[in-house]
């Protein structure tokens, strides 16, 4: 890539950064193998003003769901499992409230987030599997619907897959990890041990901006307990180059050494269930299919003080990871803008784009109105603006993240807002003979809609 278009791409870094409040980042992309690019971006402790390096360690949140899916699939390689058992013959004590069948429950859906079960209240303070699948039975909450018909990201039925590899294995969960998939690939600066991150160096503060005092406040890493499985390791860009490399070399790592066969990177990277509007979810990673021409497969993650993005273009050979030290910012438009200078696309083009309804039929939107949620946090309002009415696109506004944005309807089902670098849908669901939804799918997650 000439070293204007870095150019390009280094000046888009620095304006993302500076109105989203982002204090370090680090990017790599890798074309056939070779890393073309890696840097660091601003300062990984605004104390003592350390900048951040390509070997800076970072969080990476839910990046860390594709190698528990690695890890899967290593083991169906292996004859110990199939993706189309039923997640009972591994946790036969396991139980969905309502669910009839639970045999209908396949591996294939705890890793696509398709299992029907809705987002969960968060329990970082179980760390053991056994007391999670407790949990799970004894919870009160109303199924989304039968398995494999709605998307909605759950880390709490996601993690059951740790405790599959515990069964199966003998080892504990994070052994077998850090044996069978970060050494065996040579990712030696990344670790899910947070006292062995301690003693690695170049290690980067989690921080979340307040919107309020207008400050980067200082956040610990948090103790995840069983949503490790999810979202435990914490690497840096040149690492998840190697890790990348796996997917790209057909399940072989830069040291030759082959942690699954070709067949698994394909089925791991198989639509599963569709999340957006050309985006589908896979085992542990989403992909598009037709991104002018190509696909993309990636993961994104947030937990407080990271934000992160992953993933490779196969049919090219590329890959990249952005990582950055700041909670809720649009690491996935870094991501993009970078794999897009690589294709020698537009910096700025998406992935897709909703279009504003012509003709929305008057009082239309009234049909949205109301607050939709679930038992993990997440709270969105649609409301309409009293001085414009029901009849105007432009009147609908939503509350979202603690933040006001205005309302567009693309379709019959889907109205969409404009977010910092990143446009975003909110899909609706409707019961046969009911004209209002009984729930929204915002963001991956599922909320149903408050009488």
């Amino acid at each position: 890539m000439a070293n204007d278009k870095w150019d390009e791409f280094e000046q888009y870094v620095a304006r993302v950064m500076e109105e989203n409040h982002i204090a370090g980042a680090a990017v790599a992309l890798s074309v056939g193998n070779e890393v073309v690019y890696a840097k660091g971006f601003g300062v990984r402790d605004i104390e003592t003003g350390d900048k951040v390096t390509p070997e800076s360690i970072f969080g990476v949140a839910s990046v860390s769901k594709s190698f528990t899916s690695l890890a899967i699939n290593q083991l169906a390689d292996a004859g110990l499992l199939s993706i189309d058992d039923p997640v009972t013959k591994y946790i036969p004590e396991l139980t969905f409230r309502g669910c009839p069948d639970m045999s209908k429950v396949q591996t294939r859906h705890i890793l696509s987030h398709s299992t029907g079960l809705p987002p969960m209240t968060r329990r970082q303070d179980i760390i053991a599997f056994s007391d999670h699948v407790k949990f799970l039975n004894a919870e009160e909450y109303e199924l989304l619907g039968p398995p494999g018909e709605y998307f909605s990201y759950a880390n709490d039925t996601f993690l059951l897959n740790g405790h599959i590899i515990e069964r199966l294995t003998g080892q504990l969960y994070r052994r077998y990890m850090t044996q069978h998939v970060l050494d065996a690939i040579g990712m030696h600066r990344s670790t899910y041990n947070l006292e062995e991150l301690e003693k690695m160096g170049d290690v980067t503060v989690p921080y979340n901006y307040n919107k309020e005092k207008g400050v980067l406040e200082r956040q610990s890493w948090p103790v995840l307990g069983t949503y490790e499985v999810g979202g435990g390791v914490r690497s840096n860009v040149l690492d998840l180059m190697k890790y990348a490399s796996v997917y790209l070399n057909g399940g072989v790592a830069p040291n030759g050494q082959r942690l699954v066969d070709r067949d698994a990177i394909k089925r791991m990277c198989t639509p599963v269930i569709q999340t957006g509007r050309k985006s589908f979810y896979c085992l542990g990673l989403q992909t598009t299919p037709d991104y002018c021409g190509v696909t993309l497969v990636e993961h994104g993650g947030g937990q407080p003080g990271v934000s992160s993005n992953f993933g490779f273009v196969p049919q090219k050979g590329i890959a990249c990871a952005v990582l950055t030290n700041v909670g809720g910012v649009p690491a996935g438009a870094i991501w993009l803008a970078a794999v897009n200078m690589s294709l020698g696309f537009p910096i700025d083009q998406k992935r897709s784009v909703e279009v504003e309804w012509a003709d929305v039929p008057p009082g239309y939107l009234e049909r949205f109105i109301g607050t939709y949620s679930c038992n993990e946090g997440g709270r969105i309002i649609v409301m309409i603006d009293e001085d414009n009415g029901c009849e105007h696109p432009a009147s609908a506004r939503i509350l979202a993240n603690g933040e006001e944005f205005r309302l567009s309807i693309s379709d019959e089902r889907t109205l969409f807002y404009q977010a910092p670098e990143q446009q975003v849908a909110v899909k609706f669901f409707f019961r046969q003979g009911e004209e209002k939804p009984w729930a929204a799918l915002a963001g991956s997650r599922m909320l149903r809609r408050e009488e």
